[in-house]
C-alpha cells in the first residue's frame, strides 16, 4: 500500500492527478477540501475560499497542525488500498505524514494566468472569483510562520516529486506514470483500464 499527498497552487492540476491515480490506477481518494466542507456545513458558514481558511485552520489550532491530513491518513490506512490524500497545505501535515511509512508527496505548479483560466472553467463554489482575488487568495496560502497555516510554497519544496503542468493533460498524466515507475518499480507505466 501506498499513499500519495497532493500539493500543488490553486487551479495546478491537483484534480487532474487524483483523476488519474483514482480512474487509471484504482487509488482510493481522501479529499481535505470534503473534510473541511462538511465542517463548514456544520457549523452553518458559507462554503467559499474564505470558511475553508479559516474553519482548516481553527481546525488545526485546536488540535494539531496536522490533524486533518492524520484523519484521512487513518482512514487511508484502514482502506488497504493505494490512496491519495488531497490536498496537504502545511509543512506540519508534510512532516507527520512523512513519519507514516509508503509515503510520498507530489507537487504541481503551472503560469498563474493558466490557473486562473483553469478554475473560471471549473467553476466550484470556490472558485467563482476575479483575477485580482485569485491572486489575493495565493498570496495568502503560499507563504506563513505560523504552523496552523497554510504554506504552499514550503509544502511544494517539500515534495517528493515536482509536476509543472503548463502542458496537455496526457503530459501530466505521463509524468505523474513516471513517478509512480520510481516510486514502485514493478508497476506498469501506462495507465490501466485504457481500453
Amino acid at each position: 500500500m501506498i499513499i500519495i499527498g497532493i500539493t500543488g497552487t490553486l487551479g495546478a492540476g491537483k484534480g487532474t492527478i487524483v483523476d488519474f491515480l483514482v480512474k487509471q490506477r484504482g487509488f482510493n481518494h481522501f479529499s481535505v477540501r470534503s473534510f473541511i466542507t462538511r465542517e463548514i456545513n456544520a457549523r452553518n458558514l458559507p462554503v467559499n475560499r474564505d470558511s475553508m481558511v479559516t474553519v482548516a485552520n481553527d481546525l488545526r489550532q485546536q488540535h494539531s497542525p496536522s490533524y486533518i491530513v492524520d484523519q484521512l491518513y487513518l482512514q487511508a490506512a484502514l482502506s488497504g488500498k493505494n490512496c491519495v490524500i488531497e490536498s496537504i497545505r502545511t509543512p506540519g501535515e508534510v512532516e507527520s505524514l512523512r513519519k507514516k511509512e509508503n509515503f510520498y508527496l507530489f507537487a504541481v505548479d503551472a503560469d498563474a494566468a493558466t490557473r486562473y483560466q483553469r478554475i473560471q472553467k471549473r467553476q466550484s463554489e470556490t472558485d467563482q472569483i476575479d483575477f485580482k482575488t485569485f491572486k489575493s487568495n495565493e498570496a495568502r496560502e503560499m507563504t506563513s510562520t505560523d504552523p496552523n497555516h497554510q504554506n504552499l510554497r514550503k509544502c511544494i519544496e517539500m515534495a517528493d516529486f515536482l509536476f509543472l503542468n503548463d502542458g496537455s493533460i496526457r503530459e501530466l498524466e505521463m509524468s505523474v506514470a513516471t513517478a509512480l515507475q520510481k516510486i514502485n518499480p514493478g508497476s506498469n507505466t501506462e495507465t490501466q483500464n485504457q481500453a
